[in-house]
C-alpha cells in the first residue's frame, strides 16, 4: 500500500502560501516522491483568500487534486474556518498561527499552534517569512520531507538575496516544531 499525504496550505494573498506550496512540492519531488499541486487565489491577490494544495505519494497519483486533507496549515482565521472541516478526523493535523487563528472546539483533529508571525518579527525582524517558519514546523512534526530537501527547494525557488533569511526561518520553524512535537 503506497503512502499518500494530502496537504492544504491556506491564508490570504501576500503571506507566501503559494511559495510554501511550491517549496513543499519541490522538496518532495527531489526526494523521489510523486507530487501534484494546485493553487487558488481570491478575486484580488493580496489580502484575499489563497490556498495551495499538494499531494505527495510514494507511487503514481491517480487523482491529482486534494480530496481530504491529512494536514492543514492555516495562516488566517477565514481560511481556518473554511477548511478545518475538510481535515481527516482522527489522524489529521492542523498547524495554525495562534496570533492569527483561534481554533474551534470539538474538532476531532490534532491542532498545533506555531507562533510563526510573532516569532518571525521578534527573532528575524521580518513577518514575511512566517510561511517558511510554518514549513519548518511542518517538516519537523510530520517528517513529510527532509530538511535537506527543503533547503534545496529554497535555494532553487527563493531569490539569492532572501535565501539566508529563509533558511534561518526554516531552522526557527523546525526548532518550534521540536518544542511542540515532543
Amino acid at each position: 500500500m503506497r503512502e499518500i499525504k494530502q496537504v492544504r496550505l491556506s491564508g490570504f494573498g501576500g503571506q507566501g502560501v503559494v511559495l510554501a506550496g511550491v517549496l513543499l512540492g519541490q522538496a518532495g519531488a527531489s526526494e523521489g516522491k510523486y507530487v501534484s499541486g494546485s493553487n487558488s487565489y481570491g478575486a484580488q491577490a493580496r489580502g484575499s483568500s489563497c490556498k495551495s494544495e499538494i499531494v505527495l505519494s510514494d507511487g503514481p497519483i491517480d487523482f491529482p487534486h486534494l480530496v481530504i486533507a491529512d494536514l492543514l496549515v492555516a495562516m488566517s482565521q477565514g481560511s481556518y474556518n473554511l477548511y478545518c472541516k475538510d481535515v481527516r478526523e482522527g489522524s489529521g493535523l492542523i498547524l495554525y498561527d495562534p496570533g492569527l487563528v483561534i481554533p474551534k472546539e470539538g474538532l476531532r483533529v490534532r491542532h498545533i499552534g506555531i507562533p510563526a508571525t510573532e516569532v518571525s518579527l521578534k527573532r528575524l525582524k521580518n513577518k514575511q517569512v512566517a510561511n517558511i517558519v510554518l514549513l519548518g514546523a511542518l517538516i519537523e512534526t510530520t517528517g513529510m520531507v527532509s530538511e535537506k530537501a527543503m533547503k534545496r527547494a529554497i535555494t532553487m525557488h527563493v531569490s539569492e538575496r532572501f535565501q539566508s533569511l529563509n533558511l534561518k526561518a526554516l531552522r526557527l520553524g523546525m526548532e518550534l516544531g521540536r518544542k511542540t512535537h515532543g
